[in-house]
């Protein structure tokens, strides 16, 4: 019941956002009916059903060519629906600014061009006037270039008054001639200055929603493709020195190569193993450490991606531990096949090298099955004089590992976040999410992983491959 719960609540969200995107994107960018428009609204349906299928096509026992088809656009959709949100939350900020600054450049522009039609001044000659509104004849102007004006006194017209009836005349002519002046309370074009106050003009509203939605998509769509280079160039090469007090002068340099969250799947498959495996053995370690998740998905689907495991390189062996995607994809069948490899699987075990002892446990998610983490069966019986290294899939785990009297512990599972601002989500499930941090005596060591799950896409948390030297404090 929680589950479906859970799954409706998932399913709205996807709903809600995709229809905020498809708004943003293309409602308020295209017109009705529009060609735009209509690969927009099925764009809208077609990608979330294939990041639906992408999720769910493993769990369901779907053929692996299938879940391979609708692995990479389903996946990276989730990620550049992700990183579109992000971008157009933010354009939410900058949008009502622009609209702003867009309407006082109309403002300025409406006056200018008012300021550039006043007065245009006085006609003679027999032409008509402009007077300030435009609009009106002025008679008394109109009189005919060298005569004089009418008298404007009481005394008796002279003799020559009679003539001016003819003028007078003409000027009525010239009045019943003049075309029609446009009345003063006729309004201006309509534009986007004409507007009601506080109401966006519709063009001035399509600009700003095409300008606003195009750099979202150009900042969402750039920061996925340079994710997912960072992830099909492989992971890069850390180095780090950690003390251990027990860890005696002969131990000193020991060097383990640490990775973790491999993650072989329908998206990064046998390429991807080989360029690990040719990057670790590029290190010389003394000892791999693969700490958990390397699979999405089954032996028979994925046995002969992980094949080139078998082509480790190290003094001392190669160890491996399970994480919480071996307990669904068939923990068992995993751990046989890697053994089969040449990896030597720790379940709930330790074996003593040659300065201290490594143990593993099992992940969290193998209590399920009755196969969890036995700190006891792995760790109860040893020297404590001896210093210990423990490779554990989950960081949560670090409580038992202190109790136990661990020195190392080396995990994985959070992928340092992957996809930014993931790593604050990461930070709220783990004690560390990335790095080196002390906790008691205990030191604890988190891989940021080599691959990457879902999206194939990685921001802000590089993939890498650690090694991790061991240095002896009485060296």
């Amino acid at each position: 019941m929680v589950f479906v719960l859970v799954a409706l609540v998932v399913l709205a969200l996807l709903a809600s956002v995709h229809r905020y995107v498809w708004r943003r994107f293309v409602g308020d960018t295209t017109a009705p009916g529009s060609t735009l428009r209509t690969v927009g609204t099925v764009a809208a349906f077609v990608l979330p059903l294939l990041s639906l299928g992408a999720m769910t096509s493993g769990r369901i026992g779907a053929p692996f060519w299938l879940q391979q088809v609708l692995a990479w656009p389903g996946f990276l959709w989730l990620a550049c629906l992700m990183y579109l949100t992000l971008a157009l939350l933010v354009g939410e900020v900058v949008r009502p600014l622009l609209t702003r600054v867009l309407a006082r450049r109309d403002t300025a522009a409406a006056a200018r061009a008012a300021a550039g039609t006043g007065t245009s001044g006085t006609a003679v000659g027999g032409t008509l006037a402009a007077t300030g509104s435009g609009t009106r004849p002025r008679t008394e102007e109109l009189v005919p270039a060298g005569r004089s004006c009418p008298s404007t006194s009481a005394d008796p017209a002279p003799a020559t008054a009679p003539a001016a009836e003819p003028e007078a005349e003409a000027v009525r002519d010239t009045e019943k001639d003049a075309p029609a002046a446009p009345a003063e309370t006729e309004p201006a074009e309509a534009g986007p200055a004409a507007t009601a106050p506080g109401i966006a003009h519709p063009s001035r509203r399509l600009f700003v929603s095409r300008v606003v939605g195009g750099a979202a998509a150009a900042a969402g769509l750039a920061t996925v493709g340079y994710g997912t280079a960072n992830v099909l160039r492989g992971p890069s090469v850390q180095r780090i020195t950690v003390p251990l007090a027990k860890l005696p002068r002969a131990a000193h340099g020991f060097r383990i190569a640490v990775v973790s969250d491999i993650h072989i799947g329908p998206i990064l498959g046998r390429a991807h193993t080989r360029r690990i495996v040719d990057t670790i053995n590029s290190t010389s370690p003394d000892l791999v450490a693969v700490v958990g998740d390397l699979v999405d998905g089954s032996v028979a689907d994925l046995g002969s991606a992980a094949e080139p495991l078998a082509g480790l390189r190290a003094r001392h062996g190669s160890f491996f531990v399970t994480g919480n995607h071996e307990y669904f994809s068939g923990a068992e069948q995993w751990v046989n096949h890697v053994r089969e490899l040449g990896l030597i699987p720790l379940e709930n075990a330790r074996v003593e090298m040659g300065g201290f002892d490594l143990a593993g446990v099992n992940d969290i998610a193998g209590e399920t099955e009755g196969q969890g983490p036995d700190f006891v069966r792995a760790l109860g019986d040893r020297d404590r004089g001896r210093a210990a290294v423990l490779l554990a899939h989950q960081p949560v785990v670090i409580h038992d590992a202190v109790e136990h009297g661990v020195d190392l512990q080396l995990s994985g599972h959070t992928h340092g976040g992957q996809l930014w601002p993931g790593n604050y989500l990461a930070e709220l499930a783990n004690p560390t999410v990335a790095g080196l941090e002390q906790y008691g005596d205990t030191q604890l060591f988190v891989s940021r992983g080599a691959g990457a799950w879902g999206p194939p896409v990685r921001v802000g948390a590089p993939a890498d491959i650690t090694v991790v030297e061991l240095a002896s404090r009485q060296a």
